[in-house]
């Protein structure tokens, strides 16, 4: 609806603070005026007890006074005007024919202010403030002529007329100026205190009402200003004294909409939150039909619903005590909208919107304890059921349309559908009464099942419907979830979360989203409910997660998708044995960690939670040690970063390598260091116990506790190092717990006895031995790894080394080889050498008594084994001697 808000910017020449001119800057303008000096004397004419009655005279000067500043007042005269106008004000009461002048006076108001120099906006800003209060005073004078013309000059600064005969010296001022400072201004407040005195003259209330609809339209410091002098109250006590269905009852509305809509929503609120405001809008609300015959009647209800909803927002308004909300009530559920009756069209954009603005009040008013009683008596949850039904909505209901619905019966469902998501839960009972989950399932089987041209016109209604849906089951109540799975809803979800998957709009990710949270509300706690989910769901989940790393971050709520997908894991699958087969036998544990690898430390404590959870199956194991991710990293290489990673952020103490580095905090976080000096209540948790809930070293002891400490593979040194510190997780956290006892004891002033105190300091010094073997354990895996390091640099050395010999004796065969083909007698010297070295060997080879013997070989046979190969093959040889 249209506020009638006009929008304007802030001048940049005009300062926020600092209004009021210097008197010393306004002086050097006023001495040197010859206009001032005139005004002056227009004072003290009207003042001077010698012609303070000089009436012909007066009205004489004021009229040429005013035929001079046609084209509008100068800024600088304002004040002089101001004190002029109050005069002719208190004279006017007796003799009217002063009224004239300050009509005239008005009418050149109209116009904006004119200004001689530039820097006049700033100096008389204060003198306009004053002035534009000052106008408003002009509202007590006795005369209908002098309130209607205010009025009308006041509606006027919200247009643009300025006179068009100027001066060269003269500029007119913006209207975004005048408007301004009529925000500081008291005009608004005393135009609202005005009103009581307009009870018997209707036209000139209205005038008052449409200028009042205007300044709070416009500003919230004019509403801050009307609300400053009681203005809600006073609009809403005053809205039926004139025509009941007329102009000034739409004003009425629209200025209290705006009063709430403004920035002192809360005052507004607490003004009208009385028994007397109530009972006026009740009065003034048209219930009955020939009352709103007319489209302006319409649009009137309308405008009292949305206040009337705004007022509900407050618990303390008592529309339930002032019988308005059994009316509002009885018209909600009026026969015409129910039943058959409920298929006809609206013939008005305006009826639609009353009962979409009834079906959101309904909401609104489920807030109050005690309209809860009032709706069972109106029987508001059979009306909204009756509105959800997929019957109503049947294709054989609607010649013309088939397979559609009418827009505006489709909106009606829609709103009823969100009507019902907020009515639902605090109404429970009457839900389950009227078999409200049947409805629903009808409703999504029939928005499922629809023509696949059309099933995309039922998207609205599967999103409203899966909305109602979870807003019941999320309340946990087994007589509501019983009933659900007993109708066979876990199966239908499934389907729909199908049919959903086809769409990749956002609509569709809130749907499936719901649909899995649904899921895991139906089977938390019930391991027959996790044996209907079955193979089926197990799917589904599967294939949410081989795509979740993916796309959790491509927005469209890809994110929250795998969130709940981890969920329905924990929910549906974990603790039943039938579904954990399923879900392991698809590689569910190392999608799982795939995940885990993949999203932000947000989502990482509910996917080892699961995790943790699935490791009691004694297949899950053995998986998640064969899982490696695509860097090649295993299970345990990925969970020991994430334990520094936590610790990094925690701001527990380790040196460069990730050891301890003080064994008397060996895992004192930053946040625990800083409440050491704090004491606990004795039903309230430390922080060390705090701790463990609240990050993942916890779960990630629990989980390499599952998997086991030895032989992890695809270890560093640095995990070693970390590792370490996790198997030794649970005895610095006891010794950590005793720790924060003995001081909170200290802190109380409670000593122990001799035994408990030894028992004490016994486990802190146990505590502290154990972190040094750890630091020592620490120390020898990083020494072991340096020696490591060293051995493979010495390698590398020794490989460099040979790979530089084999180089040198290259170069030097080569040169060899270049000098014997350059020079003949190098070649020479090299032959008789080989010559020497070659009878040197055969004498060593063959002795003088053994002559040398030469053999030739025949084959004699070839023999096949069947055997594969060469060796499959026995050859016989006979050797002959040359």
């Amino acid at each position: 609806m249209d506020s009638g808000k006009i929008v304007h910017q802030t001048n940049p020449e005009i300062p926020a603070k600092n209004l009021t001119a210097t008197h010393k800057m306004k002086h050097l303008h006023d001495e040197v005026s010859p206009k001032r000096l005139d005004l002056i004397k227009v004072i003290r004419l009207l003042e001077d007890p010698l012609t303070t009655n000089l009436t012909e005279r007066h009205l004489l000067v004021l009229k040429k006074l005013l035929r001079r500043n046609q084209a509008g007042f100068l800024l600088r005269q304002l004040a002089d005007l101001s004190h002029i106008l109050n005069i002719c004000a208190e004279k006017a009461s007796d003799r009217p024919r002063y009224a004239s002048v300050l009509c005239g006076a008005l009418e050149i108001c109209r116009f904006p202010f004119l200004k001689e120099r530039a820097s006049d906006e700033l100096i008389y800003a204060q003198d306009v403030v004053d002035f534009l209060s000052n106008m408003g005073r002009l509202m007590r004078v006795p005369h209908a002529e002098v309130q209607e013309r205010l009025l009308q000059t006041v509606k006027s600064f919200f247009s643009s007329d300025a006179p068009t005969d100027l001066p060269e010296d003269l500029q007119p001022t913006s209207p975004v100026y005048r408007l301004q400072l009529l925000e500081r201004s008291d005009l608004p407040r005393t135009l609202l205190l005005s009103m009581a005195a307009l009870q018997n003259r209707a036209s000139t209330r209205l005038q008052l009402l449409q200028t009042l609809q205007l300044l709070s339209g416009c500003s919230d410091l004019n509403c801050a200003s009307i609300l400053e002098a009681g203005g809600a109250e006073t609009v809403c006590l005053h809205m039926n004294e004139a025509e009941r269905c007329g102009r000034a009852l739409l004003c009425s509305s629209q200025i209290l909409w705006n009063l709430l809509q403004s920035g002192g929503r809360q005052e507004a609120l607490a003004q009208l939150s009385s028994m007397e405001c109530a009972a006026s809008l009740r009065e003034a609300f048209p219930f009955e039909p020939e009352a709103t015959s007319h489209a302006s009647d319409l649009q009137l209800r309308n405008h009292l619903l949305v206040v009337t909803t705004l007022m509900a927002e407050n618990p303390a308004c008592p529309l339930v005590e002032s019988l308005f909300a059994k009316q509002l009530l009885g018209f909600i559920t009026f026969p015409e909208a129910t039943g058959s009756s409920a298929q006809k069209l609206f013939h008005s954009s305006e009826e639609l919107k009353t009962r979409k603005l009834l079906l959101n009040l309904l909401v609104v008013m489920c807030r109050n304890v005690a309209a809860l009683q009032l709706f069972r008596e109106e029987l508001v949850m059979v009306h909204l059921l009756q509105l959800v039904s997929p019957l109503v909505a049947s294709p054989e209901h609607l010649p013309g349309s088939p397979g559609c619905l009418p827009p505006q019966q489709e909106e009606l469902q829609l709103q009823a559908l969100d009507a019902l998501a907020g009515i639902a839960p605090v109404m429970l009972h009457d839900y389950m009464s009227c078999q409200g989950n049947t409805y629903l399932l009808l409703l999504l089987d029939w928005c499922i099942h629809t023509d696949a041209r059309v099933r995309g016109s039922r998207t609205a209604q599967t999103q409203r419907c899966i909305r109602v849906l979870r807003s019941v089951t999320a309340l946990g109540e087994s007589a509501v979830n019983q009933d659900l799975c007993d109708q066979g809803a876990i199966h239908q979800l499934l389907g729909v979360l199908v049919l959903m998957e086809a769409s990749c709009d956002e609509v569709a990710m809130e749907v499936m989203t719901s649909i899995q949270l649904i899921l895991s509300a139906l089977c938390e706690t019930d391991l027959h409910k996790k044996e209907l989910f079955g193979p089926e769901g197990v799917e589904m989940v599967v294939h949410f997660l081989k795509n979740g790393s993916e796309k959790f971050y491509s927005g469209l709520g890809h994110n929250k998708l795998v969130i709940s997908t981890v969920d329905c894991v924990w929910s549906c699958i974990v603790g039943c044995s039938v579904t954990e087969g399923h879900f392991l036998a698809r590689e569910g544990a190392s999608l799982l960690l795939d995940l885990l690898a993949a999203t932000p430390s947000c989502v990482r404590g509910i996917i080892l939670a699961t995790l943790l959870d699935l490791c009691s199956n004694p297949e899950t194991r053995p998986q998640i040690l064969g899982w490696r991710d695509a860097g090649g990293l295993s299970a345990a290489g990925v969970l020991l970063p994430l334990w520094r990673e936590e610790e990094e952020e925690l701001g527990v103490l380790r040196n460069r390598h990730g050891g301890i580095t003080d064994p008397k905090k060996p895992l004192l976080s930053r946040l625990q260091e800083e409440s050491s000096s704090l004491s606990f209540a004795a039903n309230t948790p430390s922080a060390a116990v705090l701790e463990t809930s609240e990050n993942l070293r916890a779960k990630i002891y629990l989980l390499l506790c599952s998997l086991g400490f030895q032989e992890l593979p695809g270890l560093s040194a640095g995990d070693y190092v970390t590792l370490s510190i996790v198997r030794r997780y649970l005895d610095f956290k006891v010794a950590e717990v005793w720790r924060e006892i003995s001081s909170e004891l200290i802190l109380d002033g409670v000593k122990p006895i001799s035994s408990d105190e030894e028992a004490l300091r016994s486990i802190c010094e146990s505590s502290e031995e154990t972190a040094r073997r750890t630091m020592e354990e620490q120390a020898r895996i990083l020494e072991e790894q340096q020696q490591e390091e060293i051995r493979e640099e010495m390698l590398v050395y020794a490989e460099m080394k040979t790979q530089r010999t084999q180089q040198q004796l290259a170069a030097k065969s080569w040169d060899r080889f270049v000098s014997r083909t350059s020079n003949y007698s190098i070649l020479k010297e090299e032959k008789a050498r080989r010559m020497k070295y070659m009878e040197s060997e055969l004498k060593q080879e063959a002795p003088a008594d053994r002559p040398a013997k030469r053999f030739i070989s025949h084959i004699l046979a070839v023999e096949n084994t069947g055997d594969p190969g060469p060796a499959g093959i026995n050859v016989t040889l006979a050797r002959t001697s040359v």
